[in-house]
C-alpha cells in the first residue's frame, strides 16, 4: 500500500469510528502536516466519500468544519474460500463486518461453479440482512498464491483448474462493481491486525485514568492453520507482500520428521504434509479412526482421544520448528495462530513450546504467542478494510425525471 493510500485508509477509519471529526483531529492523531491532511480530505470530498457539514466547538481559533463518512446504505459483499467451505458476509462502507455465514463447497469444482454458488450466497445474505441496499464492491480471499493487486492465481497447489485464473476480472464482470482478491492468510492477517489495534485503542481510552498504555500489535507473524497452512508478516501496520505479492508460503517449507510424504505441490517433506488439518485427517483416517476432515480432527481432539491429541501436538511442534527460523530472523512482537486449528489449545501450546525451545531467549522474552482473536471472520474483516481503500463510495446520481 502506498503512503497516500495508507493515509486515506487511516483517515477513513478515524472518521468512520468517530475518533476524528475534523481536519484538526486528523492532524493530531495521524501526526502529519496540516497540508497533507487537507490534501487527503480534499480528495475524499471530491470523490463524495465524505461530507463536510456544520461546525464544531472552537478551541481558540476558527471553529472547525465537521467531517463525516457518507453512508448511503450500500454494502460490501465478501467471501473466503477454503478447500471444503466458503464463508460469506457483508461489510459496511466503513469496513466493519455486519454479518457472516458459512456453507460447504468443493473448490475442485472450478471457478465457474464456485462463483455461481458464491453469487447465490451473496444474493441470499443481502436479501436477509441488507434488503434494498446497493452493492458497492466485492472481495474474495483464496487459499492459494494471488498476484496482488491484479487478482490472478499463480500456481495454486490445492486448486485444480484455477491456476492463472483472473478471479478479479471475473468478479468485476459478474457484479459490475469494484472487486478485490487476496490470499486468505494475507486477508486474515489484515483482519487480525486491525482487530487487535482497535481493541488496543479501546483499552487505552478505558485505562487512561490509570495512565496505562496498551501498544499496537506491532510486527506480527500471522499463520493460518486450517486444511492448509499459510502465513503473512505485518510490519509497520502494513502487509509485507514480496516481489510479486506471493510472500508467506509456509505450506511448502520442508521440515525434518516429515517422513518425506508427497505433497500436493509435487515435492515431498513439506510442512503441509504433517502440520495441516488435511494432513491430520488423512493420517488419522489411515489409522482406522472415523475422521474425514478437519472438523472431525477438532471434535476428536476436544473429546481428548489420546491418539488424536498426540498427533495434533506433534503437528503443532513441527509448525513451531518451521516458524522458529522466521522468529530468529525477523524478531517480531507477536506470533498469532489463526485458522481452524487455532481453536485447539494443544496445537497452539505446542507451537509456543517449540518456539521457546528453538528461538534465542532475547527474542522470546517479550514475544506474544497466541491464538487469533478475530477467529473465523479474520479474512472477511480484512477484505472489508481492503475494499474501504479501493471501492467507489460515491452515491449514485439521481436520475432526472
Amino acid at each position: 500500500m502506498s503512503d497516500a493510500a495508507n493515509l486515506r485508509e487511516q483517515a477513513l477509519g478515524l472518521l468512520a469510528s468517530g475518533k476524528a471529526v475534523s481536519r484538526a483531529d486528523l492532524v493530531e492523531i495521524l501526526q502529519v502536516a496540516p497540508s497533507t491532511v487537507s490534501s487527503v480530505v480534499r480528495r475524499l470530498l471530491e470523490e463524495g466519500t465524505i461530507l463536510e457539514e456544520g461546525v464544531g466547538a472552537s478551541t481558540g481559533g476558527r471553529r472547525p468544519r465537521i467531517l463525516r463518512l457518507r453512508e448511503d446504505g450500500g454494502v460490501f459483499a465478501v467471501a473466503e474460500l477454503g478447500a471444503r467451505h466458503a464463508r460469506v458476509g457483508l461489510c459496511s462502507p466503513s469496513g466493519d463486518l455486519l454479518t457472516a455465514e458459512e456453507f460447504a463447497v468443493d473448490i475442485g469444482a472450478g471457478p465457474k461453479a464456485i462463483f455461481d454458488e458464491i453469487g447465490a450466497a451473496f444474493d441470499g445474505v443481502r436479501a436477509a440482512h441488507a434488503p434494498g441496499r446497493r452493492l458497492l464492491a466485492v472481495g474474495m480471499a483464496l487459499p492459494g498464491p494471488v498476484d496482488f493487486p491484479h487478482g490472478r492465481l499463480v500456481g495454486p497447489a490445492r486448486m485444480p483448474g484455477w491456476s492463472g485464473y483472473d478471479v478479479q476480472s471475473d468478479l468485476r464482470d459478474r457484479f459490475q462493481v469494484t472487486a478485490v482478491v487476496d490470499n486468505d492468510a494475507k486477508a486474515a492477517a489484515i483482519g487480525e491486525h486491525v482487530t487487535r489495534r482497535d481493541l488496543g485503542e479501546h483499552a487505552n481510552r478505558r485505562d487512561q485514568a490509570e495512565h496505562t498504555n496498551r501498544r499496537d500489535p506491532g510486527d506480527m507473524i500471522y499463520v493460518k492453520a486450517g486444511s492448509g497452512i499459510g502465513g503473512c508478516l505485518v510490519s509497520g501496520s502494513r502487509i509485507y507482500r514480496g516481489g510479486r505479492g506471493l510472500s508467506g508460503d509456509l505450506t511448502h517449507v520442508r521440515v525434518a520428521d516429515s517422513g518425506e510424504r508427497e505433497c500436493s505441490c509435487g515435492g515431498s517433506g513439506c510442512l503441509e504434509t504433517v502440520a495441516s488439518g488435511a494432513a491430520l485427517a488423512r493420517e488419522l483416517a489411515g489409522r482406522g479412526l472415523p475422521v474425514a476432515d478437519i472438523r472431525d480432527v477438532i471434535a476428536a481432539t476436544v473429546n481428548a482421544d489420546p491418539a488424536v491429541v498426540t498427533l495434533v501436538r506433534q503437528a503443532g511442534r513441527l509448525l513451531g520448528v518451521a516458524l522458529s527460523g522466521l522468529v530468529n530472523f525477523l524478531n517480531p512482537d507477536s506470533v498469532v495462530i489463526g485458522g481452524a486449528l487455532s481453536s485447539l489449545d494443544v496445537y497452539v501450546a505446542a507451537v509456543k513450546g517449540m518456539l521457546y525451545e528453538r528461538c534465542l531467549p532475547p527474542l522470546t522474552q517479550a514475544l506474544s504467542i497466541e491464538a487469533s482473536i478475530a477467529g473465523p471472520d479474520a479474512a472477511l474483516i480484512g477484505l472489508g478494510r481492503l475494499l474501504r481503500e479501493t471501492a467507489d463510495l460515491r452515491p449514485v446520481p439521481e436520475s432526472s425525471s
